[in-house]
This record gives C-alpha cells, sequence and structure tokens, in this order.
C-alpha cells in the first residue's frame, strides 16, 4: 500500500491543537525542540493561547509547521508506514520538506519563524484579511473582486483555486469584506473571512 501525506497550511489552528496527543514523548520533544531555536514556549500558546494570538501570523506558521511535523514523527513512532509522497498546502511545503528528508527541521523552523515575520511586516495585523468563497465560478470569483475594488479601492484577489467552487481571495480587509458581500449576491453558497492575519498569495504581499 502507498501513502502520501498532505500537510495543511495557515487557517486551520485552535487553541488546544495537539492536546489528544500530549502524553507522546515524541509529540513534546518536537515542541520543545522547536520552543528552544524561537526561544519561546509554543506548547504553552497551542494549549492557553487565545484564538486571536494564534491567529497572528508569527505564531500561526511555526506551530503549524511544528504539529505538522510531531504529527508526522508520531505516525512513524507508533509503527506507521513511511509516505510515498509528501505535499503541502502553502505553508505545508516546509512539513513536507521535512517529511521528505530534504530539509531538516531546525532549519524549517528558523526559515517559517523568519518567512512568518517577512509576511506580517509587509501587511502588519488588522490591514489583511482572507476569506473562503463556495458555490461561485471562478468568474464570478473574479466579477466579485472587480466589483469590491471598484467601490473601495482596495485590494481583492483570488488567491487559491483549492477547487473547483472553492476559492479563497484575499486582499485589505475592507475590501475582502465587501467582496463577500458582492459574492453572496452572485450566489455563493457561503462566503466568509478566515482566522489569517495576513492576506497570503496577494499583491499586498509583494516587497
Amino acid at each position: 500500500m502507498t501513502f502520501a501525506f498532505l500537510f495543511p497550511g495557515q487557517g486551520s489552528q485552535s487553541v488546544g491543537m495537539m492536546s489528544a496527543f500530549s502524553e507522546l514523548s515524541v509529540v513534546k520533544d518536537t515542541f520543545e525542540e522547536a520552543s528552544s531555536i524561537m526561544q519561546k514556549d509554543m506548547w504553552q500558546l497551542a494549549q492557553a493561547g487565545a484564538q486571536e494570538e494564534l491567529a497572528i501570523t508569527t505564531n500561526t506558521q511555526p506551530l503549524m509547521l511544528i504539529s505538522d511535523v510531531a504529527m508526522y514523527r508520531a505516525w512513524v513512532k507508533l509503527g506507521g508506514h513511511s509516505p510515498s509522497i509528501a505535499a503541502g498546502h502553502s505553508l505545508g511545503e516546509y512539513a513536507a520538506l521535512v517529511t521528505a528528508g530534504a530539509l531538516v527541521f531546525s532549519d524549517a523552523v528558523s526559515l517559517v519563524q523568519k518567512r512568518s515575520t517577512l509576511m506580517q511586516n509587509a501587511v502588519p495585523p488588522g490591514i489583511g484579511a482572507m476569506a473562503a468563497v463556495l458555490g461561485l465560478s471562478d468568474e464570478d470569483i473574479q466579477t466579485a473582486c472587480e466589483r469590491a475594488k471598484a467601490q473601495n479601492g482596495g485590494v481583492a484577489e483570488a488567491a487559491n483555486y483549492n477547487a473547483p467552487g472553492q476559492v479563497v481571495i484575499a486582499g485589505d480587509k475592507a475590501t475582502v469584506e465587501k467582496a463577500i458581500e458582492e459574492a453572496k449576491i452572485l450566489g455563493a453558497k457561503r462566503a466568509m473571512l478566515l482566522a489569517m492575519a495576513t492576506p497570503s498569495h496577494c499583491s499586498l504581499i509583494k516587497p
């Protein structure tokens, strides 16, 4: 049997994440290794930090990497098969590289720490936003963004084409919120802001 590991990006973090695996030493060791590099107790942040605190990019990105790698290490420790393929969605690429042996975990932590700082500096918290829109064609997503930009003069762009009928948009918060309104007018089944402090994969991130 062939196994593949697909690691998620930002947005799936939550308070108490990984608590179900707290008794596994390999999980705690992974968090301690990363905490030593970052000079910050990442396990405590994951278990007791406020949801708003976890959504800050400089916290979210390292937490997701650490959790991804901890889960993989736990899987292997408990006798799971090594994957034949590893891939990652956005930030998840770093965990995939660690899993594949192409990147040392300590280097990945340092890289993601730097990555998150650069992204947060590019668009400080409170300015940008991302939203998921379900049930519209790519063309209608583009229309919603264009209408929002025409009204607000800001940025709202299709950032991730996750699947047919599921697209993530990103930009400045006011324009993204307007794009959500326009998407609903066009018939979106759902359109909602994501727990993201940084508008990844859009032009606001450009240097």
